[in-house]
């Protein structure tokens, strides 16, 4: 069963659902973005009925806004427990703990973050809502002088974005102070089978301009990433499902990769995969899989064959978020012609409304590997050239 909501709904997802016949919640959501599409709607007191007949029956969302639903209309089931272990960062490092026991963490509210004396605290850190969603609100200090700067702008910053989301995805109120995580940052679309075994369906590297860089900006997946990475990833993958529980459960899990192999976590984003739709279809670009029906198939990827012919080519998810330092009421336009003539080779671009959301839009590519400065141009590039 899926359940559909805001901000955006892929057409890959549209045509998936019908041709699968997937179960899909009839919410309001439907009616407004998808309404005349050949669904296979199931009404919300129906939804419910099942899950009271099996708590256990797997269910999917496009997005965390649908969290709120979830947790008022499915209360007997482990879900709203599930939801809030992983979604909620300062209990994700509690339940971590054992694993990680001298790593850094600590919960501060918004309220006296001005006054907080982070005098003692292992520099360089992260401070982010301990309930986020899209890098919004998270920095990086490197060092106690930077402090009050940081304050300024996570102000500043809240009082753009406070409204963007509900409570469930993005609480501005709360955040976690953690120390930074050494090594590459990776992302992994994957879910917990019936028997709660990990299922890796794509592995993504997260590539930043810098090391005090903190931006959604390019995924990357490739043959070399998956072969590199799949075995780590799902071993500690597995240490996770023991320690939580979690049975027929999709995830989105960021992680952190060091030189030597030693693997740490960034996150674990509850019943979806990448937001707005994005990394499930760049594994469809990639690699030709289609996670919504590896997921409500129960799967498992052939990686074997499905990696052949995929010698030197590097697939992205690039994340057009604003960052020009002016907010997109003000932007007149955007020249979405000029930014596609600097890849070789698009593959598909998703344009959004930077008017109400910080984004431009996503943009899918094929680059070969020996074409990178095209990637490296685009990490570098504060958009304002396009505006």
């Amino acid at each position: 069963m899926i359940i559909l909501d805001k901000p955006y709904i892929s057409e890959f997802l549209i045509r998936t659902l019908e041709k699968n016949k997937i179960q899909v919640i009839h919410n309001p959501v439907i009616d407004e973005l998808v309404s005349g599409r050949n669904l296979n709607l199931l009404s919300q007191k129906e939804a419910v009925a099942v899950f009271e007949q099996d708590p256990g029956c797997l269910l999917y969302s496009n997005s965390e806004n649908s969290i709120g639903w979830i947790e008022n209309n499915l209360p007997e089931t482990r879900l709203p427990e599930m939801i809030r272990l992983f979604k909620n960062k300062v209990l994700f490092r509690d339940m971590l703990r054992d694993m990680y026991p001298g790593y850094f963490y600590r919960s501060v509210n918004l309220e006296v973050i001005e006054t907080l004396d982070v005098h003692g605290f292992p520099f360089p850190f992260i401070i982010k809502p301990a309930v986020g969603f899209f890098s919004l609100g998270v920095y990086q200090v490197e060092h106690e002088g930077e402090w009050d700067e940081t304050v300024c702008k996570i102000k500043k910053e809240i009082d753009l974005i406070r409204n963007l989301y509900p409570t469930e995805v993005l609480d501005v109120e709360h955040f976690i102070i953690e120390q930074c995580i050494q090594g590459d940052e990776f992302a992994v679309d994957m879910y917990f089978d019936a028997l709660g075994k990990p299922v890796v369906l794509n592995i993504m590297k997260h590539i930043f301009s810098s090391g005090k860089d903190v931006n959604d900006r390019v995924y990357c997946t490739s043959k070399a990433i998956i072969e590199k990475y799949l075995r780590i990833i799902t071993d500690f993958l597995a240490a996770i499902g023991q320690r939580s529980g979690l049975k027929s459960f999709p995830c989105h899990v960021e992680v952190r990769i060091s030189e030597n192999g030693e693997i740490a976590p960034i996150e674990v984003n509850p019943l979806r995969f990448g937001g707005w739709c994005s990394t499930p279809d760049l594994a469809w670009y990639a690699f030709g899989i289609n996670l919504y029906e590896y997921l409500f198939e129960q799967k498992q990827p052939d990686w074997n064959a499905l990696l052949t012919g995929k010698e030197n080519l590097v697939y992205s998810n690039i994340v057009l978020n604003n960052s020009t330092g002016t907010e997109g009421r003000f932007i007149p336009s955007f020249d979405y012609d000029k930014l596609l003539s600097h890849f070789e080779k698009p593959l598909e671009l998703r344009k959004a409304d930077y008017t109400k959301f910080p984004i431009f839009g996503f943009l899918f590519c094929e680059t070969r590997e020996d074409n990178m400065k095209e990637l490296d141009r685009i990490l570098m590039s504060d958009l304002k050239e396009y505006i």
